[in-house]
């Protein structure tokens, strides 16, 4: 169990972010998860996808919407947040 499922507390250490934040993306759906027990794991392979290991082509659809987006509204703030 332990190579192929990381707990919540780890996660959230990893991506540096609170367990209770983690527990809230769990509980919207956004990160897939399983209960075992009292406790929640997720699987590698969710985890990979989390880090972008593993993307199908909609989310890398959705990926590069979001950063033509942000490129667009925000460029010239990037632009110059670059320069610093």
């Amino acid at each position: 169990m332990e190579n192929r499922y990381i707990t919540i507390p780890k996660l959230a250490e990893i991506l540096g972010i609170s367990r209770i934040a983690v527990y809230k993306k769990v509980k919207k759906g956004e990160i897939k998860a399983m209960k075992i027990g009292r406790n929640y794991v997720i699987h590698r392979k969710f985890v990979d996808n989390i880090f972008g290991k593993e993307l199908n082509s909609q989310e890398k659809r959705e990926i590069d919407t979001a950063v033509r987006k942000t490129v667009r509204e925000y460029g010239e703030v990037l632009k110059l947040l670059g320069k610093e």
